[in-house]
């Protein structure tokens, strides 16, 4: 399989008989092949169907423009699919949002530099300027937009602005809440990671709150930002043991691997379009 040849079509559906059909014959006639299918029902009578399809495409028939048209008009409707094709040829735009904490940035960065996560990167905007010189030493754009108490909507108007075009934001331990109509901009494509098992110890602090009471694992979680602070669709969940010995430090610095991990992880599945979200849950097809 070559990277630039791949397309990936997601699909989410009522369940019934000859869906895996309608669709492997169409891409079949059209001269695909089909090289990776996954798929999930939620229950096999009235259920809802997910699949992911990867195929290849130097032998198609058409243009994408007329096979996508086709594909809606043929096979979608008849099925009443929620659906869309994508190519790994056309790289997403990525912006990286982050604060003074430099862990989970730079690990999405080394791992760019490194091929691994198949995106281009477009900057990395932050409230403080103190990470300015790291990000550069990769050759990305870096900017600064402080959020003052008070002028927040102005700083966010500013970030707007900066942000235009990109497909997916990442916040990588960005500490300010955005606003529902920034949020807006960007429906399940702003992956946050918040430094807990989420649904427990939402908010600030988290690590002291599992700390105060005296948990046996902590955890790390990456998920879509919506409205509600902490709330969005979850991605990806990981977490360590501990123990009455480990002190409030010693939970931050074992939970600091987590968050890279988990954060990159999501991402990545983002970008490979394994992801689809359903009301307030995700089919990850890792």
């Amino acid at each position: 399989m070559r990277a630039d040849t791949t397309a990936r079509l997601l699909i989410t559906c009522p369940d019934r008989p000859g869906i895996v059909a309608a669709v492997s014959s169409f891409l079949f006639h059209h001269g695909a092949n089909i090289t990776a299918l996954d798929q999930h029902s939620t229950d096999p009578e009235g259920g809802l169907f997910f699949m992911r399809l990867e195929f290849q495409t130097p032998h198609l028939d058409v243009p994408r423009e007329v096979l996508e048209k086709a594909f809606a008009e043929t096979v979608a409707a008849r099925f009443q699919m929620d659906w869309r094709i994508a190519y790994a040829t056309d790289l997403k735009k990525v912006a990286i949002l982050v604060s003074r904490y430099d862990h989970a940035l730079l690990e999405l960065l080394w791992r760019h530099s490194n091929r691994e996560l198949p995106c281009e990167i477009t900057q990395v905007v932050s409230n403080h300027p103190d990470l300015r010189a790291e990000v550069e030493r990769f050759g990305i754009p870096f900017h600064h937009v402080p959020v003052e108490k008070g002028r927040k909507e102005e700083a966010e108007a500013r970030m707007l602005e900066i942000l235009a075009g990109n497909d997916l934001l990442v916040l990588a331990r960005y500490m300010q809440i955005l606003s529902p109509s920034f949020v807006a901009h960007y429906p399940n494509r702003i992956i946050n990671i918040h430094h807990s098992f989420l649904p427990a110890f939402v908010g600030a602090n988290p690590y002291r709150q599992a700390y105060q009471r005296g948990v046996k694992i902590i955890g790390a979680t990456a998920h879509y930002v919506t409205e509600e602070l902490d709330q969005g669709p979850i991605i990806e969940q990981d977490v360590v043991r501990v123990s009455h010995r480990h002190d409030v430090a010693d939970l931050v610095r074992l939970g600091r691997d987590l968050e890279r991990t988990v954060l990159a992880r999501a991402v990545q599945w983002h970008l490979e379009d394994r992801i689809i979200v359903h009301g307030n849950k995700t089919v990850v097809f890792s």
